[in-house]
């Protein structure tokens, strides 16, 4: 059961990627470089990679390479977290502005609204206590951390934001790290609960 059950993550998030991926370039507005780099400056993009990969390496048994940071203890919540908060900002702030259809609206509900609950249901059934340690969990908070670096620093010299909430020039400094500060906190939280609930889930086992 756990491998079909990453059969069909590892299916849908790729098939997810890659037809973002397609869809950017058929309808880019910038050369092809460029548009590669906005590609892979979307958080939702990085953190559905993540995924793919944690669902691959799994299915795969890859765990055997002690190199392997996708499988290690705590990624498995860490990434369950950063793809809820995906689909929560998606569903709050950034559903409305836009309105896909055909194609980029199925890779659109699968990257912020099926492979998020999926990913969920799919913690909740197979995380181990050794996955649910706090330490190993927070270690996660890097990758955000790095992400927010590497878009504000790109940003000021590109000029290129890819979501409105970041956008400095349009919203100012003060304003963007507010939501820097709140998508962080909310992450944080969620993690504890992750952490809380399957310690609780682990005790009535």
């Amino acid at each position: 059961m756990k491998r079909k059950l990453e059969t069909i993550g590892l299916t849908m998030g790729w098939f997810a990627i890659i037809g973002q991926f397609i869809l950017l370039i058929m309808n880019r507005q910038a050369g092809l470089f460029e548009t590669i780099i906005r590609f892979f400056s979307f958080f939702t993009i990085l953190t559905n990679i993540l995924v793919a990969l944690y669902f691959t390496m799994s299915y795969l048994d890859s765990k055997k390479n002690p190199l392997n940071l996708i499988l290690s203890n705590g990624a498995i919540t860490a990434l369950t977290t950063f793809i809820l908060i995906v689909g929560l900002v998606y569903q709050v702030s950034l559903r409305h502005i836009w309105n896909p259809t055909g194609l980029q609206f199925v890779v659109d509900e699968l990257l912020h609204t099926v492979i998020p609950i999926y990913m969920l249901i799919y913690w909740f059934i197979y995380s181990k206590t050794t996955e649910l340690k706090t330490k190993s969990v927070l270690n996660w908070l890097l990758y955000p951390l790095i992400y927010v670096v590497f878009i504000v620093s790109r940003g000021y010299i590109s000029n290129y934001y890819p979501y409105p909430f970041l956008n400095i020039p349009e919203i100012g400094l003060e304003r963007s790290l507010f939501n820097i500060g709140i998508i962080l906190g909310v992450s944080i939280l969620m993690m504890t609960l992750l952490i809380i609930t399957g310690k609780f889930r682990k005790n009535l086992i």
